[in-house]
Parts: structure tokens; sequence; C-alpha cells
């Protein structure tokens, strides 16, 4: 659900992959096979000062984390603990795949822990996705699709799931109170998901920008989950309006 843009995946591969920095930065700002070379605006400047600056950016290359994105999921689950051994889990909008590694480890997808229950991840994208050992990826799937819906019980044990993430958010229009709007429907539009695919007491994860709107989304939440916060993790940049939900106890909607 991320923005296709080149300048978007040249974002993406600079968090994954540092070491392509200089080679991308030049297919990226300097050179076009009909213009002259192009100077680097402000903005760009600010934004790779600030990725060479942050720590978290920094953590993600030691760790081998797609992108920093994965630290405000751990410190999230390292309080409340949603992610457990043997759980299916969705990842709606999880291109590059950064909450789908941390969901990988934490409910032992992968088999890495023998002694534990074996857990299911599922990543859903529009856009494509590199493999990863022990989640399944929909790349080229819209999670608001009813056809992606009905694909998902077949990798879900039971036809269930015990947690939906979504770190998703719509392409920036650069106005900042229509992004909030649409943000916060694509976060109402996984309720629909969760009436299709979510265990009762299971829990949903997404993030969303503060506004106006957010107050009802809460409302929605708090109609079919037995607790709703809003959370801010450290790892989520300070002069960022992002925050997230957390749901939890999820108990179906009578007439859902």
């Amino acid at each position: 659900m991320r923005s296709s843009s080149h300048f978007l995946a040249t974002l993406l591969a600079l968090q994954i992959w540092p070491n392509n920095m200089i080679c991308l930065l030049h297919q990226r700002f300097f050179f076009s096979s009909c213009r002259l070379p192009k100077k680097k605006s402000n903005a760009e400047h600010r934004w790779i000062a600030r990725q060479v600056n942050d720590p978290y950016v920094k953590a993600s290359h030691a760790q081998n984390f797609r992108c920093r994105s994965a630290f405000k999921l751990l410190e999230i689950d390292d309080k409340f603990r949603f992610l457990q051994p043997g759980c299916g889990v969705v990842d709606c909008g999880a291109a590059p795949g950064a909450w789908s590694q941390v969901a990988v480890h934490r409910v032992n997808s992968a088999g890495t822990d023998p002694t534990l229950p074996r857990g299911t991840v599922i990543g859903i994208d529009l856009l494509n996705m590199l493999p990863l050992d022990g989640a399944h990826f929909l790349s080229n799937h819209d999670v608001a699709d009813p056809a992606t819906h009905a694909k998902l019980p077949e990798f879900l044990p039971g036809g269930r799931a015990h947690v939906l993430l979504s770190d998703m958010a719509p392409n920036a229009s650069g106005f900042r109170e229509l992004d909030h709007e649409r943000l916060i429907c694509l976060c109402s539009s996984l309720l629909d998901l969760a009436g299709k695919i979510l265990r009762p007491g299971g829990s949903l994860l997404c993030k969303y920008w503060d506004g106006i709107l957010a107050r009802q989304l809460q409302d929605k939440l708090c109609l079919v989950f037995g607790s709703v916060q809003s959370l801010k993790p450290d790892a989520s940049r300070k002069d960022s309006a992002e925050r997230y939900f957390l749901a939890r106890n999820y108990r179906k909607a009578v007439n859902g």
C-alpha cells in the first residue's frame, strides 16, 4: 500500500542495502538518459542526513532488518506480548517485510526453535517483496480486495489468524488532512478483514496518522475489541504524526 514511485523504491533500497547507497544516489539524483544532471533538493539533503544519523537505521543494518520500522513492532510487542509462538499473523501492507521479519521470529514460523509451537506469517502488499524464510508473501495483492480475503484461509491453520498487523499507508498526496482521512479509511477496512479471518480474542495493531478522524476509528475498534490503546513507540520519529492503535480481545460484531 505504500508508494510505488522510483523515489520511494530508492529510499527502501537505501535502508535495506546500504552498501549500494552511492550507486543508487547516482542513479536517482545525478543521471538521466535525456536530461542534464539534477541537483539534489534541500528535502533530499535533509532526508539523507537524517538517515545517516538515525540510530534505528544503523541498528536495522546491523541486525539485518529490512527497514527501521521493525523496531516499532519489537518495542510494542516487548510490552504487550501478543506475538506468541504458534500464532497465525497477517501482515497488511507488508513491504519491504521488516514487520514480517519480527513476526517470523516471535511466532516461530520458520521453526527455528523445535521445542516451540510453529506459527504462520502471511504478508500482503501491492508491491513485490523479496522472499523471507518462514513467511508466505502475497505480492501484487490488495489487502482490501475480497479476492485477497478469500485466499488467506488457505494459508492459516483453521482458516483464522491470531493477529492482524498493519503498518501500511496511502501514497502521499501532499495534503495532510486528505492523507489522514485516506489512512483512517484503510484502517477501517481492516475491520472487514478481521470479521472474516480474526479469531475470537485476537489482536489488531494498525498505524494511523493523528487527526480529527482518529477518534472515529477508535470508536469503531471499541465496538468489536475489548480494549483499544493509542501508542507512540520510541522508534517512531518525534516529528511524525504517526501513532498506532493496539486493539485486543476481538469479539465479532453481532451483525458481522
